[in-house]
Order: structure tokens, then C-alpha cells, then sequence
């Protein structure tokens, strides 16, 4: 038991109501991991969404060295960020580029991927003007979200009157359904993709993110895009994952409380006890991430059969007692021995004891939504990559 001691305010972290411990080590050595298995091709890293929410800066700094100089970010301030941290990788804005955004470009260096015949046009304007710039292209081979059609980037590739000025450094793609290795549309968008990838030969391809990368050397190409896989989720529906868990989210207890058998708990009385109760109220709610759908009960996800989400604290998992609300959760920790936990102490909320995933399910989600979720109040320790 680590009972609670004023002393301790005086480190914030110690102190915190809520606190996330990020391991940049185990950041680094899932790159690391990505990039063995992703063979001869070379292996990016995925770091948009503030790097899934752990922190561009220091996240980004880890992997560039670590040995990515290939980037991905959503949107051209998040690349901008990030050039200072990746002083001499290849940045790609996976958003493109629309009027306006030229000068962030150019300034920051960063590589737009054109999705839309809209962006192609006006990037060959962009390159006219301001003469060559590298860019990527984007086909997509079946998702029905970004990127050309397949037929108008083959056009696009066999076009002899296409600006000299327009030159794409990488031709890309994305699978729809790579988490599913039996699904049959993997091969379907793999033989679209080499199609362009012969249609633009020369120029390095990409198709596989995390999950695709498991698919095999056939998905590999020039290029793999890992991205949850590096912040240790899984990326493969029923596959053991391999990754190292790389963040742990804590709340702090409040207060313990005891309750009597049928007395209920939290907002609607959704949840009443069987027996008397031990329960532990912790500084955690749907405003830091904690999403409203893992409550034990009183929410529609319930009524499935899916049971609400678990801690995990002095070695006992603890299940969630009625509704999240924004600011507070409710454990019951009748089962754990009163004398191994105390007001001051914290509930695991995700991490190495309770995986990302496990917790994701019980919110009817996926860990790339607890990950991005993240509220602005938790307090952040790094532990160094070595």
C-alpha cells in the first residue's frame, strides 16, 4: 500500500488526480519490432493525432532516433510541429493540400499526398509557380475514403503530357480490412496496388500500416506506416499482441466509501448492490477519456451482454460500479483487502495490468480511441528511450 502523504504534492506527477506514465523505450523498440518484420522495406512511423495522443515532440524525437525518416502526420500543423524534432526525415501530410497552406509547405518542408483530382490540379498550379516540390500520391484501391480512383491514376501515370515539375516520391494506398487477415478483400486491393505500383515504376509504394505489415512480405513494398502498433496496441483481430504496452493511465482515489446491499450507485440508480460494499471513487470520467460506454451498467452497451470495463489496483482487477460520469468513475474493491489500498492511492485504468484493448472492448471500441481520447488533464512522465 502506498498511503497517501502531503509531502508528496510537491511532485506534481506524485501528486496529480490523474497521471499517464508514456514509455518512450517501448516506442522505440515497437518501431524497432515494425521494422524487422516489415523485411527489406523500410518502415515509417504513423504520429498523427499528437502521436495518438502521447505527445508529438517527445514521441517524435524518440522515433527519429530511433531510425524512422519516414513520417505520417494528418495535417500540416502537426508536421510543422513536428520538423523540429525530425530535423532531416521526409514528412507526409496524409490531408494534402488546399490553398492557403502553401507557405507551411514550403516552409517546413513537408511532402502534401494528393487524394482528389481537386488537389492534383491545384498542386500542379503550386509547382508551376514555385517549381518542383515532392509529393505523394494517393489511390485508392477499394476503401471508398481518399485518394484517386484506380483508373485515373493509371491514366495519370501513362499521361506523356504530365508536367515534368509533378514528381511523386511515393505512390500510396490503404487497406480496409488488414486487421482481418481471412478477409478476401486484402489479395483484392494487394493485385489493384501492384497495378499501380508497375504503372509508376521507379517510385517507392506504400499499402500496409500496422496490420497489413503482419500480412507478409507481399504487402511490404518500398515503405510500411505503423502506427497503433508502436504505441503498443493491437493491430490484428485474434492475435496474441506482440507489442510492448507503452502507456499507462492512472486515476486517483478519492475517497473509499462502504454501502449496503440494494443501495444503488451513481447517476439513474442503474446499479444496485448485491452485498455490502467497499467502493472506490477515482478522479477519472468521460472528460479525460474514460468514455461514458464502459459503466457497468445504465448505457446501451450493457443490455448486450458485454460487461463494463475493470482497474486493476494492489493486484486485484476491480469492475466499474454503475455510470462514468465526466469527472469521477466508481470501482467497486470490495474483493481487494482493506489494508492494501487507501484514499490517495491509484486505480490502473489501462496499461500493462489492463491492456488498452481489453479495456477499448468494453467500450465497444478500439484502443486507437482510448488512445486519441485523452483529456488534457492527466499529468505526463516520460520514461526515456535508452
Amino acid at each position: 500500500m502506498t498511503a497517501f502523504d502531503l509531502t508528496d504534492a510537491a511532485d506534481e506527477f506524485l501528486a496529480a488526480p490523474l497521471r499517464l506514465t508514456i514509455d518512450l523505450s517501448a516506442i522505440a523498440d515497437n518501431w524497432r519490432d515494425m521494422a524487422r518484420r516489415s523485411g527489406k522495406a523500410r518502415t515509417a512511423a504513423v504520429v498523427k493525432a499528437d502521436a495518438y495522443g502521447l505527445g508529438i515532440e517527445d514521441v517524435g524525437q524518440t522515433l527519429y532516433h530511433a531510425g524512422a525518416r519516414d513520417f505520417f502526420v494528418a495535417v500540416p500543423a502537426e508536421g510543422a510541429t513536428l520538423r523540429a524534432y525530425a530535423p532531416e526525415a521526409r514528412i507526409f501530410v496524409l490531408s494534402g493540400i488546399w490553398p492557403g497552406m502553401e507557405a507551411i509547405f514550403f516552409e517546413h518542408d513537408l511532402v502534401p499526398v494528393i487524394a482528389s483530382q481537386e488537389q492534383l490540379a491545384f498542386w500542379m498550379s503550386v509547382v508551376a509557380e514555385h517549381g518542383d516540390h515532392p509529393c505523394a500520391l494517393h489511390v485508392d484501391t477499394g476503401f471508398n475514403r481518399l485518394g484517386l480512383p484506380l483508373e485515373d491514376a493509371l491514366a495519370l501515370a501513362d499521361d506523356v503530357s504530365r508536367p515534368a515539375s509533378f514528381s511523386p516520391v511515393l505512390v500510396l494506398s490503404h487497406l480496409a480490412c488488414a486487421d482481418d487477415p481471412a478477409s478476401p478483400m486484402n489479395r483484392q486491393q494487394l493485385e489493384s496496388f501492384r497495378r499501380v505500383s508497375t504503372a509508376f515504376e521507379g517510385i517507392d509504394s506504400s499499402l500496409s500500416a500496422s496490420a497489413g505489415t503482419f500480412l507478409g512480405a507481399d504487402y511490404h513494398f518500398d515503405l510500411t506506416r505503423p502506427g497503433i502498433a508502436l504505441y503498443g496496441g493491437e493491430a490484428v483481430n485474434g492475435m496474441d499482441n506482440p507489442m510492448r504496452p507503452a502507456v499507462t493511465a492512472e486515476a486517483r482515489i478519492l475517497q473509499i466509501r462502504e454501502a449496503k446491499a440494494g443501495e444503488t450507485v451513481s447517476y439513474g440508480g442503474t446499479a444496485m448492490l448485491s452485498r455490502d460494499s467497499r467502493l472506490a471513487i477515482v478522479s477519472a470520467g468521460y472528460a479525460d477519456g474514460y468514455l461514458r460506454a464502459l459503466s457497468g451498467s445504465g448505457v446501451p452497451l450493457r443490455e448486450t451482454g458485454i460487461p463494463g470495463a475493470f482497474g486493476f489496483i494492489a493486484g486485484y482487477k476491480v469492475p466499474v460500479v454503475g455510470r462514468v460520469t465526466m469527472d469521477l468513475t466508481i470501482f467497486d474493491v470490495t474483493d481487494v483487502p482493506p489494508n492494501a489500498i487507501a484514499a490517495g492511492d491509484y486505480v490502473e485504468l489501462f496499461g500493462a495490468n489492463m491492456p488498452l484493448d481489453y479495456v477499448a472492448r468494453a467500450a465497444g471500441t478500439i484502443g486507437y480511441e482510448l488512445l486519441t481520447s485523452l483529456g488534457l488533464r492527466y499529468e505526463r512522465r516520460y520514461i526515456d528511450a535508452l
